[in-house]
């Protein structure tokens, strides 16, 4: 049995590699006006630091993120992961449960993100053409972590942009989007600007986590990793 401090570091030390501050480089496929907005005004914005995090005490810069080759850590007998639901791009209710005898790549980010968000959609865009006929086994959902913005239309047209049979999932009414960061230990940070408090960029964890048929976390796959990389991580998991 591994001893609970070198548990706990090193689960730490998983945060600390996801986290990843927004910085305005990457576009999206059709050059997304929200996004191109988002980044022209919010170049300089600094990196956060959710102090009240227990996974992490700082962020990291997306840019300087290096590229993983090897393969996913094996997420399997961590307790992290479970069933929410949130409203999808049609206004309706939407439980990851519904996906479950499907492989699901999970990832959480928000529309006005200049540089992770639409980088990591891209690579699992990637993803499944890499599988071929294996992708029909294969959904990516997104999970906005800026509900005030992305309303279910919004989430919904930004994810399509990438691929159409990408899912976008936003809370609205009293979906408790804190609960389900908690389940996946993800964290955000808001970075408002002083000129202007409606035009802000979020630090939020970056990476993804590979889901399989049971509904069950099983690996997660770092930001930066290749295509071909989280493919041959699917397959184990089809």
């Amino acid at each position: 049995m591994m001893p609970t401090a070198i548990r706990t570091a090193i689960l730490g030390a998983f945060a600390l590699a996801a986290l990843a501050a927004c910085k305005p480089e990457a576009k999206t496929p059709e050059q997304n006006p929200a996004t191109a907005s988002a980044a022209s005004s919010t170049a300089s914005a600094p990196a956060a630091t959710p102090a009240s995090s227990p996974e992490t005490t700082t962020s990291l810069n997306a840019a300087a993120a290096p590229k993983p080759q090897g393969p996913g850590t094996d997420m399997r007998k961590e307790d992290i992961g479970g069933d929410f639901t949130l409203t999808d791009g049609d206004g309706k209710p939407f439980s990851l449960s519904d996906l479950k005898g499907k492989v699901v790549i999970l990832s959480f980010g928000y529309t006005h993100c200049p540089d992770v968000c639409p980088t990591e959609l891209l690579t699992y865009s990637d993803t499944l053409k890499q599988l071929g006929d294996q992708a029909k086994d294969v959904k990516v959902v997104f999970v906005s972590i800026d509900p005030e913005r992305d309303t279910p239309e919004v989430i919904s047209k930004y994810v399509k942009q990438f691929n159409p049979e990408f899912i976008g999932l936003t809370a609205t009414g009293d979906q408790s989007l804190p609960v389900i960061k908690q389940q996946y230990r993800v964290v955000s940070s808001k970075v408002v600007q002083k000129e202007d408090s409606e035009n802000y960029l979020v630090d939020h964890s970056s990476g993804a986590y590979l889901i399989d048929k049971n509904g069950e976390v099983a690996i997660f796959s770092p930001y930066g990793s290749e295509p071909a990389t989280i493919a041959a991580d699917i397959k184990k998991l089809l």
